[in-house]
């Protein structure tokens, strides 16, 4: 394709996002003078693709209203976007078209993207995992979709990578890892895998990662949790300063309703034989603050036991006194 040629592309582009563009604004977009991008809109009309001029101070350009163009024109990282919309939609049951209309609008998308593209979108797709827990992260930072392309082939290969990232302290490193999976969870992106040159599992935020680049060998994934319950995991594990220890009397999926998977971990005497029935559970979770535990302990309306730590029973206790000091008001 010729330079002008690419050029009349964008601007058919710039013209599909609506509104009026001013031929400065176009000519600073595509680098040209204003004659040009008056020889290039003429061209669209030749065409056949009806740009309107407008008068006045804040004339310019635009497509007539209600036409709609035939051909599809993504980048790459629109095509990922588009595709992982889609995908996130269904599973989220938020698409107001029936499934069949969300099925072949991916297959549609995937026919006019280079294959090169599709094989990278292909593998992703296969390499990612979501959680249960619905994207509530309003800060999340996007993921760079080159860093997250080449993960996933890592993921898919087998392939160690040399990650640089940096932490929530601001401390920057580089890392080898073994990814085992890219998992989407509560609005961020994760990989998980093998920190290597600490020899253990670790949950990497995609957006602090800064740069990804493929490594030589192969390595071979354990066994065990898969890629989504590794992160739920991490985040329950988390090092915070108070380690808690609790026994719970109740049903494992009445406790998870104000203790998910992401908070704590259930040790279940029972194996999840008998999921109906109450039993003694136990409950371990790491905290930062503890003034959050006693009153989610008194809305599971449960018998339970502190184990740990000594300051958890005294803020439990005192949280009583002041319910009962409340109750005994007139």
């Amino acid at each position: 394709m010729s330079r002008p040629a690419g050029r009349v592309l964008i601007l058919l582009e710039l013209l599909q996002s609506g509104g009026t563009r001013t031929v400065a604004e176009l000519a600073g977009r595509l680098g040209v003078e204003g004659r040009t991008v008056r020889r290039y809109v003429d061209q669209l009309i030749d065409l056949d693709v009806p740009v309107e001029s407008v008068r006045g101070r804040y004339g310019g350009y635009r497509l007539a209203p209600g036409y709609r163009l035939p051909p599809l024109m993504l980048s790459d990282d629109e095509a990922l976007a588009v595709l992982l919309g889609l995908i996130a939609g269904r599973r989220e049951g938020l698409t107001t078209a029936q499934r069949t209309a969300n099925e072949t609008a991916s297959a549609k998308i995937r026919r006019v993207l280079p294959r090169h593209l599709a094989g990278r979108l292909d593998t992703l797709l296969d390499a990612l995992a979501f959680t249960d827990e619905p994207g509530t992260s309003d800060t999340a930072e996007p993921p760079d979709s080159a860093v997250l392309l080449t993960l996933a082939d890592a993921v898919r290969h087998r392939r160690p990578v040399s990650i640089r990232y940096t932490d929530r302290a601001d401390r920057r490193s580089e890392r080898t890892l073994h990814p085992y999976g890219i998992v989407a969870h509560a609005g961020r992106w994760y990989v998980t895998g093998e920190d290597a040159s600490r020899a253990e599992d670790r949950t990497f935020r995609l957006d602090r990662i800064g740069a990804a680049r493929t490594l030589p060998g192969t390595f071979e994934p354990p066994s065990g949790p898969d890629p989504a319950e590794r992160v739920l995991a991490a985040f329950a594990t988390a090092e915070y300063r108070h380690q808690v220890t609790l026994r719970i009397h109740g049903t494992p999926a009445h406790i998870r309703t104000r203790l998910p998977a992401t908070i704590a971990t259930l040790d279940d005497p029972a194996g999840g034989r008998d999921p109906t029935a109450e039993r003694w559970l136990r409950v371990r979770l790491h905290a930062e603050h503890l003034d959050w535990l006693p009153p989610l302990l008194a809305s599971l309306d449960r018998p339970f036991v502190i184990e740990g730590p000594d300051e958890l029973r005294v803020l439990t206790a005192e949280f009583a006194e002041r319910l009962t000091s409340y109750a005994d008001r007139a």
